[in-house]
């Protein structure tokens, strides 16, 4: 397990993580989202132990990571912007993991390179942004770590190849008990993908839950009233996050269980009702649009 206790980091005058507090438990995909500049690539490579948070600690497996080999050596991290060094080829860097990860598997990453038809000897500079990315995921897989922290993992990535990046994130969890922690924008990626998801907003963990219980807490409705005042009843009722009005239907967002949504509706017996899920996407905007990050109020 992961324990992230009330960390908090800062680069100047920018606060990137202003105490967060977080658990990631282990053999589970855990997604990491957040609006743009909410601290999720900070978080990771205060994970990674790369950075050393101002204040709090972070644990692995009940261990501090930062400067800490036995612990960073259960850790396998993806930047975004991934490193390599000038004029190396894959077979290269490959050597250079070996270094630092005991467990690193040389059969399978030259296994895998040669189905994904990558050129272990090829310069990777020469690569495209997509191949290095697939090089660096397979560093990861074939390292043989416990937690594989990952930056916009599927960014570049064409849509077969994802599929088979996501197969093997699979494998690893069934066959090493792997825990991946994905940090993304692509938020229908990691619905598809992930059990666990932490929302971050500006440096700070807006919730983190489960995401079939996050999808079970909040559901989006439309509805035609057949009196206007029954709306107040709802927004009584239940707390209200959006409310998009076309005409007489509204669509609204709320908090609350599906059975509570829909007893409460049927009573007023509207004109017209549905009751739907929100996707993970949808879930975020809500949730943010609470805080007053509103992009709806965006001009082009």
């Amino acid at each position: 397990m992961i324990e992230i206790k009330n960390v908090k980091k800062s680069f100047g005058d920018i606060n990137a993580l202003s105490g967060i507090s977080l658990n990631i438990a282990d053999g589970r995909v855990f997604g990491l989202v957040g609006t743009n500049g909410a601290g999720k690539s900070t978080l990771l490579r205060c994970l990674s132990g790369i950075y050393r948070p101002d204040e709090g600690e972070i644990l692995v497996d009940g261990e501090p990571v930062y400067e800490n080999v036995n612990a960073k050596q259960k850790i396998f991290f993806i930047s975004d912007d991934q490193y390599f060094f000038p004029n190396s080829t894959p077979f290269e860097m490959m050597k250079y993991y070996e270094t630092f990860y005991p467990s690193f598997d040389r059969e399978r990453f030259l296994r895998l390179m040669e189905i994904l038809k990558l050129d272990p000897k090829r310069r990777t500079n020469t690569f495209s942004k997509g191949m290095k990315k697939q090089v660096s995921i397979l560093y990861g897989i074939s390292a043989g770590t416990k937690y594989f922290l990952c930056d916009e993992t599927f960014d570049g990535l064409d849509p077969v190849i994802r599929q088979a990046v996501k197969r093997l994130f699979i494998q690893e969890m069934e066959d090493k008990q792997m825990t991946p922690i994905i940090a993304s924008h692509n938020l229908r990626e990691l619905e598809d993908i992930c059990e666990h998801v932490g929302l971050l907003h500006q440096g700070g963990i807006l919730l983190s839950e489960d995401l079939d219980d996050m999808k079970l807490g909040i559901f989006k409705i439309q509805i035609v009233f057949k009196d206007a005042a029954d709306y107040e009843s709802i927004a009584t009722s239940f707390k209200v996050l959006a409310d998009e009005q076309r005409g007489s239907l509204h669509t609204l967002t709320l908090r609350g269980t599906k059975p509570q949504i829909e007893t409460a509706v049927s009573a007023l017996e509207p004109v017209f009702f549905e009751i739907l899920p929100l996707t993970l996407e949808e879930i975020f905007i809500s949730e943010t649009e609470v805080l007053g990050y509103d992009f709806k109020n965006l001009t082009l």
